[in-house]
């Protein structure tokens, strides 16, 4: 784990440049683990695949995106990933907006308990 990385129930993100109105993450996801399905209210949010297999919730869709492939998620879009696969994920989130704080995360469901 890279030293300014923040530890989650599901894995870990480490933020690598930010400023006004961005802020770039990279984020791993342990082997059968998921990220909340929530939406944001004040970001987009774009997401790259470097490694793995993500499997992601868009709304009402459900897509599987491998290395490469990316995807953009709108201000409060319902949205989760997941990984279902044996290995490590890793995503490069990109996110846009005039908040980029933890604390716009809505949770709708979360497998680890957590409502904030």
């Amino acid at each position: 784990m890279q030293k300014n990385s923040e530890k989650r129930p599901w894995g870990s993100y480490c933020v690598i440049d930010q400023g006004e109105k961005f802020l770039v993450k990279e984020i791993t996801v342990l082997p059968s683990s998921r990220l909340s399905l929530q939406y944001h209210n004040h970001r987009k949010e774009h997401w790259v695949i470097l490694e793995g297999e993500a499997v992601v919730t868009k709304a009402d869709k459900t897509i599987t995106l491998k290395e490469g492939e990316h995807i953009d998620i709108e201000i409060k879009e319902i949205h989760c990933i997941e990984n279902k696969t044996a290995s490590t994920l890793k995503v490069l989130e990109v996110q846009r907006g005039e908040i980029l704080k933890e604390e716009d995360i809505v949770r709708i469901n979360d497998i680890y308990g957590r409502t904030e």
